[in-house]
Protein backbone atom coordinates (compact mmCIF):
# COMPACT_ATOMS: atom_id res chain seq x y z
CA UNK A 1 0.00 0.00 0.00
CA UNK A 2 1.01 3.60 -0.54
CA UNK A 3 3.14 5.14 2.22
CA UNK A 4 1.73 8.63 1.53
CA UNK A 5 -1.60 7.70 3.06
CA UNK A 6 -2.18 7.44 6.77
CA UNK A 7 -2.30 4.16 8.64
CA UNK A 8 -5.93 4.88 9.49
CA UNK A 9 -6.84 5.21 5.81
CA UNK A 10 -5.02 1.97 5.00
CA UNK A 11 -6.90 0.17 7.76
CA UNK A 12 -10.25 1.57 6.58
CA UNK A 13 -9.52 0.45 3.03
CA UNK A 14 -8.55 -3.05 4.17
CA UNK A 15 -11.72 -3.33 6.27
CA UNK A 16 -13.90 -2.39 3.31
CA UNK A 17 -11.99 -4.73 0.99
CA UNK A 18 -12.34 -7.64 3.41
CA UNK A 19 -16.01 -6.80 3.91
CA UNK A 20 -16.67 -7.10 0.18
CA UNK A 21 -14.39 -10.11 -0.31
CA UNK A 22 -15.84 -12.88 -2.49
CA UNK A 23 -15.33 -16.61 -2.06
CA UNK A 24 -12.20 -17.80 -3.74
CA UNK A 25 -10.65 -14.34 -3.82
CA UNK A 26 -6.92 -14.41 -3.10
CA UNK A 27 -5.13 -12.24 -0.57
CA UNK A 28 -3.35 -10.53 -3.44
CA UNK A 29 -6.66 -9.60 -5.08
CA UNK A 30 -7.98 -8.32 -1.75
CA UNK A 31 -4.83 -6.22 -1.39
CA UNK A 32 -5.34 -4.72 -4.83
CA UNK A 33 -8.95 -3.90 -4.03
CA UNK A 34 -7.84 -2.33 -0.75
CA UNK A 35 -5.29 -0.21 -2.64
CA UNK A 36 -8.02 1.02 -4.99
CA UNK A 37 -10.28 1.85 -2.06
CA UNK A 38 -7.40 3.56 -0.30
CA UNK A 39 -6.75 5.67 -3.39
CA UNK A 40 -10.44 6.62 -3.49
CA UNK A 41 -10.42 7.60 0.17
CA UNK A 42 -7.28 9.68 -0.36
CA UNK A 43 -8.80 11.46 -3.35
CA UNK A 44 -11.97 12.15 -1.38
CA UNK A 45 -9.97 13.61 1.49
CA UNK A 46 -7.97 15.77 -0.92
CA UNK A 47 -11.17 17.09 -2.49
CA UNK A 48 -12.68 17.85 0.89
CA UNK A 49 -9.58 19.71 2.07
CA UNK A 50 -9.51 21.65 -1.20
CA UNK A 51 -13.17 22.61 -0.74
CA UNK A 52 -12.45 23.62 2.85
CA UNK A 53 -9.59 25.86 1.70
CA UNK A 54 -11.84 27.47 -0.92
CA UNK A 55 -14.57 28.10 1.65
CA UNK A 56 -11.98 29.60 3.99
CA UNK A 57 -10.68 31.88 1.21
CA UNK A 58 -14.22 33.05 0.44
CA UNK A 59 -14.93 33.64 4.12
CA UNK A 60 -11.73 35.68 4.47
CA UNK A 61 -12.55 37.72 1.35
CA UNK A 62 -16.03 38.48 2.65
CA UNK A 63 -14.57 39.48 5.99
CA UNK A 64 -12.09 41.82 4.28
CA UNK A 65 -14.88 43.38 2.21
CA UNK A 66 -16.96 43.92 5.32
CA UNK A 67 -14.01 45.53 7.09
CA UNK A 68 -13.37 47.78 4.09
CA UNK A 69 -17.00 48.85 3.90
CA UNK A 70 -17.04 49.60 7.63
CA UNK A 71 -13.82 51.58 7.28
CA UNK A 72 -15.24 53.49 4.32
CA UNK A 73 -18.36 54.37 6.30
CA UNK A 74 -16.28 55.56 9.23
CA UNK A 75 -14.03 57.68 7.01
CA UNK A 76 -16.87 59.60 5.36
CA UNK A 77 -17.12 62.96 7.05
CA UNK A 78 -20.63 63.89 7.93
CA UNK A 79 -21.41 67.39 6.83
CA UNK A 80 -23.66 69.18 9.23
CA UNK A 81 -24.66 72.74 8.73
CA UNK A 82 -23.72 74.93 11.62
CA UNK A 83 -26.44 77.48 12.19
CA UNK A 84 -25.24 80.66 13.80
CA UNK A 85 -26.57 81.07 17.30
CA UNK A 86 -29.19 83.83 17.38
CA UNK A 87 -29.52 84.15 21.13
CA UNK A 88 -26.15 85.89 21.76
CA UNK A 89 -26.90 88.45 19.04
CA UNK A 90 -30.37 89.11 20.39
CA UNK A 91 -28.96 89.60 23.91
CA UNK A 92 -26.29 91.96 22.56
CA UNK A 93 -28.86 94.09 20.73
CA UNK A 94 -31.21 94.16 23.76
CA UNK A 95 -28.38 95.16 26.09
CA UNK A 96 -27.25 97.99 23.76
CA UNK A 97 -30.82 99.21 23.47
CA UNK A 98 -31.02 99.11 27.26
CA UNK A 99 -27.84 101.16 27.62
CA UNK A 100 -28.97 103.69 25.02
CA UNK A 101 -32.39 104.08 26.58
CA UNK A 102 -30.85 104.39 30.08
CA UNK A 103 -28.58 107.22 28.98
CA UNK A 104 -31.36 108.86 26.95
CA UNK A 105 -33.66 109.01 29.97
CA UNK A 106 -31.00 110.41 32.28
Amino acid sequence: MNNKTSQETQEQAMKVAKGTQKKGQTKEQTKLIAQGIEKGISEYKKQQSKKARERDKERKQKLKQQQKSVAMKEEKPTLTQVKPAKLPWILLVVSWLGFISYFAVN
